[in-house]
């Protein structure tokens, strides 16, 4: 971890504007009880599914009958968890999907793959992700690991899969940023990080990419019946963080020394409910392109809520790719 700069825990929950019933603590199924909304028709894809909050997501959307895939790299974990998820639901169309989002190869190859299956696309979940690596890496078409596979991957898959999602309309893409955003801007100057790096910065301008990359991504599919939103989940522990040390985690506040965490840390089923929200809440439908937390409206930093900053990043992005296609 970088001794320049260390991340420290918000003192303040959600101060943007209530639009709902539900808040901080609430958990994911209570969520999906409390809408009764039936998901029969809906067919999702999640990324990253196969633990964590991901997995508690396509658990309770599952429970109201969407027709689940969880899109992951570790495909027989993927089959395991669809097979608890149908034995715990009692829904019988859950099943995994093979993408490594740090290959742009192999989310072409993701994408082809389910759109031969000729399902509706009603709802993209970006929800896998990678945190505060302590040294640099590179993904196989050679963007730094926290961008590349945080933004650039989901960038990717949401293109392939736009027209899905535009013939499925009115659907929703729904984006996990961090208040980690706050971490750091866009280095447009130098997004892979190449002359100098740091972890909790690489991941900041990651967080900061997903919640733009929702914004203009709203911008410019909104009129065609596709919203996007982006979302910090909160804090839980799970195999995203695990590159962060117990002790590292004791000496920045977010752990006692007997190991309870400090308050502001949720449960999985709490940190997996505004994601759930986003998803199928209908009064979400009005707010397109917007950042939430604990289930209702938040205000992220002003340089992750930048119109320019976000058509400027689709620019750039488009051009990454297309380069790296080109190798």
């Amino acid at each position: 971890m970088s001794e320049a700069f260390k991340p420290v825990i918000p003192t303040t929950t959600n101060e943007g504007k209530s639009i709902g019933r539900f808040g901080y603590r609430t958990p994911a199924e209570e969520v999906v009880t409390e809408l009764g909304i039936d998901l029969s028709d809906r067919v999702a894809i999640i990324t990253g599914a196969s633990s964590g909050l991901g997995k508690e997501a396509a658990r309770v959307l599952a429970l109201k009958g969407a027709h689940i895939i969880i899109a992951i790299r570790n495909l027989e974990a993927g089959q395991k968890v669809a097979q608890e998820i149908q034995q715990s639901t009692g829904n019988t169309k859950i099943e995994a999907m093979l993408v490594d989002l740090t290959s742009l190869k192999s989310i072409k190859e993701f994408a082809d793959a389910f759109i031969a299956k000729k399902l509706p696309l009603n709802l993209l979940i970006n929800n896998a992700g990678v945190m505060a690596l302590p040294t640099r890496e590179t993904t196989a078409d050679g963007f730094e690991m926290q961008f590349g596979t945080n933004h650039i991957g989901h960038f990717y898959l949401t293109q392939l899969l736009t027209p899905a999602l535009i013939a499925a309309a009115p659907s929703r893409v729904v984006v996990l940023s961090s208040m980690g955003h706050a971490f750091s801007p866009i280095m447009f100057d130098d997004v892979n990080w190449e002359k100098s790096y740091d972890a909790w910065r690489a991941y900041g301008q990651s967080k900061t990419a997903n919640a733009l990359f929702a914004l203009e991504l709203n911008k410019r599919l909104s009129p065609k019946g596709v919203i996007a939103v982006s979302l910090h989940p909160g804090g839980a522990m799970t195999n995203l963080g695990r590159h962060i040390s117990r002790e590292y985690m004791i000496a920045n506040g977010w752990m006692n020394e007997d190991g309870t965490l400090h308050s502001i840390f949720k449960t999985v089923e709490q940190c997996s409910s505004t994601t759930v929200y986003c998803a199928i809440a209908p009064e979400v439908l009005e707010h397109g392109g917007a950042y939430f937390e604990d289930c209702n409206l938040s205000v992220p930093s002003p340089h992750a809520s930048d119109p320019e900053a976000a058509a400027k990043l689709w620019e750039v992005s488009e051009k990454l790719i297309s380069d790296a296609l080109k190798q």
